[in-house]
């Protein structure tokens, strides 16, 4: 079978309901995209279950969900208003505006580490390779400039008087600043963890990627907060965890994933790594794992004039914790699944289908009720109203049986009950099974502990 392109995978979410363009009818908004009745069935069970994995089985992580709109000074002291940027390049010709690192990452099918490289050894690279505008063809670019894509708005104050409020480019500053009320509260004991699932913002000038990079986003991340002398072993678990949870729990292909060590590490860090998944437009990042040392917590403390100091309960002693941080995106994992799972079959008749191989767990429907007929739909909709309370379902008596399995089949939904004209006599549907397409007949008492224990 041919490769899946990202093309396909675009039309397969505004076809199949899973994610449509931006403000669409009024001709779309560059790199933002709304979540369709299955993409927003999806992206909440991805949620749930890294919120089960990292929080819900884990007695030291704490959840909080931190205000978007933070105190200015925040920004300050995490020093993304001072100096935090893309290297960007306008072409002269079109006027189109690109990251530098991405051209030089595309150009060499990231073979070049262009995370690693300087401004002018960009520069020089995409001179050497003859790298074109990939918007209109033409090699004329201006120099490297950078650009802060921190969204601003303005907060009224007397007056005229107005106070500028940024828009957070990411999530982690809200568990910073709340580690304190977090540790008081909780009577929390380091090691422990503070997590959050949340909406950030960056103006990204980053074309043709669909959900990969956009300009608003969902992260699921967390800080753990640990001594010093717990730093590395803590982050060196965190790559395994984060690895596993993408592996085990979300069903990514083993084969599709590969860590990527950080060659060039910022001035606080000690260690810094991504997991990369190997999507439609190559081996990308997923997430990330940090060692950040005692930077946080030591700059909010110099900004706030508040103690970041933690209390050891057994020596007394006072300390700043080391923080590892892990960090992946809600939308880029969406998105990963999703390529993952999409397989085109050829079937024993010739026939292909496409399938949606979802785990399970994290299929939008868990069950489609068909009535053979539509004059068995009473005794179908008694069965749909008996599972509708425990699981997500689809009730669909719209077309032949088989357009109606293969519909299922290519959005995921793993179990498909029919309803037929022996149910009146014996009370029992026939279950189909997405993967195997092998079907069983259930009775009714049985069905909803049949579609737990297969979910199980």
């Amino acid at each position: 079978m041919e490769e899946l392109t990202m093309q396909q995978i675009v039309a397969f979410c505004k076809n199949r309901g899973f994610v449509f363009p931006g403000s669409e009818i009024y001709g779309g908004f560059a790199n933002t995209w709304d979540f369709g009745p299955l993409g927003v069935e999806l992206k909440n069970n991805i949620k749930r279950a890294w919120w089960k994995t990292f929080v819900q089985e884990d007695a030291s992580t704490y959840g909080v969900d931190a205000a978007i709109l933070m105190n200015p000074r925040v920004w300050e002291a995490s020093g993304h208003v001072q100096s935090f940027g893309d290297p960007k390049m306008d072409c002269k010709v079109c006027k189109q505006r690109f990251r530098a690192d991405t051209l030089v990452e595309n150009h060499s099918k990231n073979t070049v580490a262009a995370e690693a490289m300087t401004n002018e050894e960009l520069e020089k690279y995409i001179d050497e390779n003859n790298i074109k505008c990939p918007n209109c063809g033409n090699k004329d670019w201006t120099s490297i400039r950078k650009f802060n894509p921190m969204f601003t708005t303005s907060r009224q104050m007397i007056g005229d008087e107005k106070d500028v409020v940024y828009l957070r480019p990411e999530t982690c500053q809200g568990e910073y600043i709340n580690f304190m009320n977090v540790q008081r509260t909780m009577r929390a004991k380091v090691p422990f963890a503070i997590a959050q699932i949340g909406k950030s913002f960056r103006n990204e000038i980053t074309p043709g990627n669909f959900l990969f990079r956009t300009v608003e986003f969902e992260q699921m991340e967390l800080q753990k907060f640990c001594k010093e002398e717990d730093g590395m072993p803590t982050y060196d678990d965190y790559k395994k965890r984060a690895l596993d949870f993408v592996k085990d729990v979300i069903g990514l292909d083993a084969d599709k994933l590969r860590y990527h060590d950080h060659d060039k590490l910022a001035h606080y860090a000690k260690a810094a790594c991504d997991i990369q998944f190997k999507f439609p437009i190559g081996w990308q990042e997923l997430n990330g794992i940090h060692h950040r040392g005692v930077w946080d917590l030591s700059r909010h403390q110099e900004y706030s004039g508040k103690s970041m100091l933690y209390t050891d309960p057994f020596t007394n002693e006072k300390i700043l914790p080391n923080i590892i941080e892990y960090s992946i995106g809600a939308d880029r994992l969406f998105l990963a699944t999703l390529c993952n799972a999409y397989k085109t079959e050829e079937l024993e008749n010739g026939e292909t289908r496409v399938v949606l191989k979802l785990k399970p767990q994290l299929a939008p429907f868990k069950v489609a009720v068909l009535p053979l007929q539509k004059n068995l739909n009473e005794k179908a909709t008694e069965v749909f109203a008996s599972l509708q309370k425990e699981f997500n379902c689809d009730f669909d008596d719209s077309g032949s049986i088989g357009k109606r399995y293969r519909r299922h089949d290519e959005i995921g939904t793993p179990f498909c009950v029919t309803i037929d004209f022996d149910t009146l006599e014996d009370n029992s549907v026939t279950v189909r099974d997405r993967d195997t397409m092998e079907q069983v007949r259930i009775k009714i008492e049985d069905l909803k502990q049949y579609v737990m224990d297969k979910l199980n």
